[in-house]
Order: structure tokens, then C-alpha cells, then sequence
């Protein structure tokens, strides 16, 4: 085995430390060096044992979790796995945190992970690991927020599927990573984006509201949470609500977005699988799907639908990838038409408007 994870526990409540040390303390691969109550021991732990994950509490005294991230992050940048309260104010405030640097999120109520503790603790490893072994994020935060850094795409790069056909729908799954990824991607498009899109990410329901509200302000399409039966409309972005389903179907004059409950036994909700899925049934050889960073391989049965429909599929190079689990999934079963950085996907998209 190699050399264990070393993990620093930062929350102001005893309770909550004590219930991720002894989630942690199950793990062989993992090893708890340090454990900080404040956002201000956490900076000065940070500094002294250098950890390679932290796992961060958002409200804290004397300095905050936020605060402390963007100081990590601009001082000795570091994987951080922020822990949030299940509200619009707490998903804000991860939006915050995300935005300054941290990795992934977790709900601080880890009842809420699954049916019971060791659902709950499996998957707070399952997380850790992840954020443990991914790239470090270079994302620095900025006075009036986070800016892409857009590179420009080769003049080769026309090509939107194996047909060079252009689509009529922009198709976009992630998970681990996705908030802050999909933020540049889609910051990236203009004003008079030619194309409807749609999103499904890995994001509690109460998060992915607050979320598309952010997405609005910072980008030139307009972005807001699907509601059943929302019309797909060129310019305008549909982000699939968390703890729920989202599917692309014919409407009686128009292209819309299908809400439902996930039934019984399904893991994602919303499910990239099923988004692509029904992107496939209805747009056949006419869309393009981008599979972006996150932890799994949900995604993976849609995008052979979708290729098998005719349509394009990208997904996103390891090296950008937060976790490359969904990328490597498409790109390992030969699904992908092009691989691209992080960076690349925007501005090729953004070509479709001109």
C-alpha cells in the first residue's frame, strides 16, 4: 500500500470532529494529522503539517471557512472538502468556497448521505479518497470572482461530431469538480448562443437553485433551474434540479424538459444517463454531449445512446479533470469524438455562434 492520505479536521463542533475522526479512523489508507476548531488554527495547521486534504466546516469564529480557503488556496494551495448546511444560504456559501478554491462539498448533516451511518461514512471516504487523489486546483480567488482563463482553439477544430454535422442541442453532465468547471465553460458562451442547453450535476436540491442563480449573474446566456415542461430555447441553459430527474422529450410545438421524481434504486439524481438518454431518443443524430470532471461513471450508458443516435461526444482530459471517474469512462469505451482540456471547451462551443 502506498503512502496514506493525511487529513486535517477543521469544524468548531467537538461532536462533528469527533464523527469524522472515527468516519476517517476506519481507514487504513488514511491517516488524521491534525484537527483545528477555527478557521484561523486551520490556516496555521495547514502551514505547519501540510496535509493532503482538508476538511473544512463553512461557519466558524474568528475567521470563517470561506476565508480560510481563499488564504489556503492563494498561501499553499491544498485539496479542500468542504462540509455545508442543507439551505440556500449554506449552498451560497459552498458556491463561496468553491468559487475560492475547495474541491468538493459534502452536507453537514451526513444523515442526509444515505440510509444510516455506514452508508454515510462510506461515502465520506468515498469522497475523500477522490479529493485525496486528484489534481490540485489552481484556481485562485479574485476581487469580483473567479475568471476563466480562455485559450485559443486550433483553426481544426470544426469538427462537432464524426459527421461535422453542427447540433441543435448542448448537452453537459459532471460531478466532483463540475460547479466550478461548468461555471467556466459556460461563462465562456456569448450573449446570443445559438443553441438551448441543458446540464445534470451531482448537486443536492437544495444547492442546484441557488447554484443556476449564480450561474446567471456571471454568464451572458441566461441560466436558471428546469421546471417540468420548460421549453428549450436557444441561449438559455436548464439546470436539472437536484433529487430529482430531468429528460429532454418532443412537446406539442417544441423541444422541453421533462422533471420527475427518481424512482426507487436509482444512485444519481439527476442522472447524466438518463438526460443523455432522452437527449438521444429525441434529437437523434442533432445534439452534442460533454462529459466533464466527476467521481463515477454515470453518463457512460447515455453517451452510447447518444453515439449509437449518431450524435458528437467530448469529454474532458485527465489533466483538468478535479476527478477524471466519468471522462476516463467515455473515453475508455471509445465513446469520445475529441478529448479537450478544460480550458479548450468553452471557446470551441463557443464557435457554434459564429
Amino acid at each position: 500500500m502506498g503512502a496514506k492520505l493525511r487529513v486535517l479536521i477543521v469544524d468548531d463542533s467537538a461532536f462533528f470532529r469527533n464523527r469524522i475522526s472515527a468516519a476517517l479512523s476506519q481507514a487504513d489508507d488514511i491517516e488524521i494529522v491534525g484537527i483545528a476548531a477555527d478557521g484561523s488554527e486551520a490556516i496555521e495547521r495547514t502551514r505547519q503539517l501540510k496535509p493532503d486534504v482538508i476538511t473544512m466546516d463553512v461557519e466558524m469564529p474568528i475567521v470563517d471557512g470561506i476565508s480560510a480557503v481563499r488564504k489556503i488556496m492563494n498561501e499553499m494551495p491544498t485539496r479542500i472538502l468542504m462540509f455545508s448546511a442543507l439551505t440556500k444560504e449554506g449552498a451560497r456559501e459552498t458556491l463561496d468556497a468553491l468559487d475560492a478554491g475547495a474541491m468538493d462539498f459534502l452536507p453537514k448533516d451526513m444523515n442526509n448521505l444515505g440510509s444510516g451511518v455506514e452508508e454515510a461514512n462510506r461515502q465520506l471516504l468515498e469522497r475523500v479518497r477522490a479529493v485525496g487523489h486528484s489534481r490540485v486546483s489552481s484556481v485562485r480567488s479574485m476581487p469580483g470572482g473567479y475568471r476563466p482563463q480562455v485559450s485559443r482553439p486550433s483553426p481544426s477544430s470544426q469538427a462537432w461530431n464524426g459527421k461535422g454535422r453542427r447540433p441543435e442541442l448542448l448537452a453537459i453532465g459532471a460531478s466532483t469538480g463540475g460547479p466550478v468547471a461548468l461555471r467556466q465553460v459556460l461563462s465562456t458562451l456569448p450573449r446570443h448562443y445559438p443553441l438551448p442547453v441543458v446540464v445534470a450535476v451531482h448537486m443536492p436540491g437544495s444547492f442546484t437553485g441557488a447554484y443556476a442563480e449564480r450561474l446567471n449573474t456571471v454568464c451572458s446566456i441566461r441560466v436558471k433551474e428546469a421546471a417540468d415542461r420548460d421549453r428549450l430555447t436557444a441561449g438559455l441553459c436548464l439546470v436539472a434540479p437536484g433529487g430529482k430527474q430531468m429528460q429532454v422529450e418532443r412537446g406539442p410545438s417544441s423541444y422541453q424538459v421533462r422533471i420527475t421524481d427518481p424512482l426507487p434504486g436509482q444512485i444519481y439524481h439527476p442522472s447524466v444517463d438518463m438526460m443523455l438518454s432522452s437527449v438521444a431518443e429525441s434529437f437523434k443524430d442533432k445534439a452534442l454531449g460533454v462529459i466533464m470532471t466527476g467521481m463515477g461513471a454515470d453518463g457512460l450508458q447515455g453517451a452510447k445512446r447518444l453515439k449509437q443516435a449518431g450524435s458528437g461526444l467530448w469529454s474532458q482530459d485527465q489533466q483538468s479533470c478535479v476527478v477524471y471517474g466519468m471522462p476516463q469512462a467515455v473515453e475508455k469505451a471509445g465513446l469520445s469524438d475529441r478529448v479537450l482540456a478544460l480550458d479548450e471547451i468553452g471557446p470551441l462551443l463557443a464557435r457554434i455562434a459564429q
